[in-house]
């Protein structure tokens, strides 16, 4: 049996339904991933991932080869045991974190040189190195090594779609499990042609998955979205495609009607950690004043453990107060309300109405000041 399949199941207009396959378990799409970059989703235990119906973890290979290592992960077993996750686990390739260290880098056609924002040590970065970890780290769905520029320049794209390419056929050559699926990562800022050419030599690769890198890195969501329709024509319909990056909920609904079906953000627990809370209809500041004294959940109709325990009232003190206690129930909240929100978009694809849900939710989400402020 292969160990990593994508079932189509269904579309309406753009958006897709499908299953992935994994050696740990099916991933129903769309869906959403939290964010584990240090092998742990912040403030939360994987039984807390489990009980909001979390399917796919993501952690960051960067994070993780500067500490604890990557041999010593994979000597404890790999990041299925170390963090006491069982269900699916996708890992970066490092290179978005890599490009982002823009003072401490040096580029060329063999890899990156840089300096660990930890303590300064020197390290070296190449497709075969980024493989190497990840196999040693042993997650379901790894990344080709790629290169993330800004979206406007169109000379450093040239460049940087020419190592993309590169180091997405070297990361191929240097893969040896078959129990992990690579997917290699169309780039190309905000330019048509590039991402065209991009999108074309990525797929000839016949990878198992296709990432989308480069967006949400400072281009407006109009800019987003038209790139986001180009590739749905060129993408192939039988490969998941995996938006990084991307995860605010008006975000996913407009991401999904373009033919996404897996992301990640960091902005859900980031947000609960900054006392914000997602609703489909904006976003809530807890620890505004107007909610001292307010006996409502954050939402009457979300059934995560949060909304069904405790009040605004509540999550406020805790916020005001600075409780650690704040930013796992409101984590618990923000990650679940895009779990079930990817799934609502799921049933709308299979049920042929994706387009009214869609602009249902328009209608519905505010995108002015957070309520309360």
């Amino acid at each position: 049996m292969t160990l990593f399949a994508f079932r189509l199941e269904g579309r309406s207009g753009r958006g897709r339904a499908g299953v992935v396959r994994t050696p740990h378990g099916e991933i129903p799409t769309p869906a959403f991933a939290p964010v584990g970059t240090q092998a742990t989703v912040k403030a939360l235990t994987p039984r807390h991932l489990a009980e909001i119906e979390a399917r796919l973890v993501l952690a960051n290979t960067y994070h993780l080869y500067l500490r604890p290592g990557a041999e010593r992960i994979a000597a404890l077993g790999g990041l299925h045991a170390f963090m006491g996750w069982p269900g699916p686990i996708l890992t970066d390739s490092g290179g978005f974190q890599v490009f982002s260290l823009a003072a401490t880098r040096q580029v060329d056609d063999d890899g990156v040189s840089f300096r660990s924002h930890l303590d300064g040590s020197p390290h070296r970065l190449t497709p075969e190195k980024s493989i190497a970890l990840q196999e040693q780290l042993g997650a379901d769905i790894i990344m080709a090594f790629d290169e993330c520029p800004p979206p406007h320049d169109r000379r450093t794209n040239e460049e940087a779609l020419r190592r993309t390419h590169l180091w997405a056929e070297r990361s191929l050559a240097a893969h040896t499990r078959q129990d992990q699926a690579l997917f290699a990562i169309v780039q190309g800022g905000i330019f048509p042609d590039l991402r065209e050419q991009s999108a074309r030599t990525i797929a000839a690769l016949e990878t198992p998955g296709i990432a989308i890198g480069g967006l949400s890195v400072g281009e407006t969501k109009a800019e987003m979205h038209a790139v986001l329709e180009a590739l749905d024509a060129l993408l192939p319909e039988d490969r998941p495609r995996y938006l990084m990056g991307v995860g605010s909920p008006d975000d996913l609904v407009e991401c999904v009607c373009r033919g996404v079906d897996l992301f990640d953000c960091v902005l859900p627990t980031r947000m609960a950690r900054n006392h914000a809370a997602l609703t489909r209809r904006g976003r809530l500041n807890l620890r505004a004043a107007a909610h001292a004294d307010d006996p409502r959940p954050i939402d009457p109709g979300c059934g995560c453990y949060t909304c069904q325990t405790f009040s605004r009232a509540y999550l406020r003190h805790l916020c005001a107060s600075e409780e650690m206690l704040a930013a796992t129930l409101l984590s618990i909240h923000n990650l679940r309300l895009l779990i079930t929100l990817t799934a609502d978009l799921r049933a709308a694809i299979l049920e042929g109405r994706l387009e009214a849900f869609a602009e249902a939710f328009r209608a519905d989400y505010r995108k002015h000041r957070p309520e309360g402020e």
